[in-house]
């Protein structure tokens, strides 16, 4: 079997004794190598208030990432759009689209992409969230589409523009809203496997063709670490259990080493909940990786794979994405 394009999901990670230069340099590689590799688009996401991610001011990484690479497209997983006025978000996009021509994808969610303090300060009150996504979407779609005579405002540059708008989702909510607007929908299964079949399925039945998209288009997130070995692959992986158990455990910090063993660092019911929170993960060899990928292929039907392998050391990042992009 053939596996489907796949693409790069990355966050900035601040590692352990790393800085926000060192980290912005290491996403420049990994896009670079990304681009020689094959591989189809290389997206960042938009947080807030979090040490170890480095991606908060979005679409300006993305535009340092841009001027450092040719033909990798580049775009938000998402730019949460509640955060934003939607004519702002056209400019900037619109800007993108500009300086780097059909290279730029805008992925959005609704999440606040943050915690309670910081959505105040983000002047994003929780309990009065009017206008709904619905109509914030509605709204961007207006900004970037085509201008009419008498229309008082217009994004310059954002009208008419060709950029891709996706719907990224963690549940059912935006599989629905992407099938009824036509758009392409990315499922966060890296981190919410739990209801990725049930909105993969809801997306598909309702979905209606756009000027954007004729048929349905699925892509799924997955974590994905690959390396010369399984014993490697687990051993790189506890990166990512330790920077879910923090979360968990409400303890911020940047991204830690791995370990040799995860058993003195969880505990039982902690080691339940973060296994089963990724369960969707892949961790392995380049033959393990390969077989999993052709199980969630076949029962998801995905049109693409976007990876996110949460690495410590950067070498060992690049290698594997440098196996899993030969797969």
């Amino acid at each position: 079997m053939t596996l489907p394009p796949r693409s790069i999901l990355d966050l900035a990670p601040v590692a352990e004794g790393a800085d926000f230069s060192t980290t912005y340099a290491r996403s420049v590689s990994l896009a670079q190598h990304a681009e020689k590799w094959g591989y189809k688009r290389f997206w960042l996401a938009e947080h807030h208030n979090m040490p170890d991610i480095a991606s908060a001011a979005t679409s300006v990484l993305l535009s340092h990432i841009g001027a450092q690479t040719h033909s990798i497209r580049l775009g938000s997983g998402g730019v949460m759009l509640p955060n934003h006025a939607p004519l702002v978000i056209a400019e900037q996009f619109g800007t993108l689209e500009a300086l780097y021509p059909n290279r730029i994808d805008l992925g959005l969610g609704r999440a606040p992409g943050t915690d309670y303090p910081t959505m105040h300060a983000l002047r994003r009150d929780p309990d009065r969230m009017e206008p709904n996504f619905d109509e914030l979407l509605e709204e961007l779609q207006f900004f970037m589409g085509p201008v009419s005579p008498n229309q008082p405002v217009r994004a310059y540059p954002g009208s008419d523009s060709s950029v891709p708008i996706w719907l990224l989702g963690s549940s059912t909510y935006s599989a629905r809203l992407a099938g009824i607007k036509g758009l392409p929908f990315a499922f966060a299964s890296h981190f919410a496997p739990d209801a990725m079949m049930n909105a993969i399925q809801i997306y598909r039945e309702h979905f209606q063709p756009s000027e954007q998209l004729d048929k349905p288009y699925v892509m799924i997130g997955v974590n994905i670490i690959v390396a010369e070995t399984n014993e490697e692959a687990q051993y790189l992986g506890t990166t990512e259990k330790q920077k879910f158990l923090n979360m968990i455990r409400g303890v911020q910090g940047k991204i830690p080493p791995p370990v040799w063993s995860m058993e003195s660092v969880w505990l039982p019911h902690e080691k339940y909940q973060i296994e089963k929170q990724l369960r969707e993960s892949i961790h392995g060899d380049q033959d393990t990786v390969r077989a999993r990928l052709i199980e969630l292929v076949e029962r998801t039907q995905a049109d693409e794979i976007m990876a996110n392998a949460l690495i410590f050391d950067h070498e060992k990042k690049l290698r594997s994405y440098e196996l899993l992009a030969a797969l």
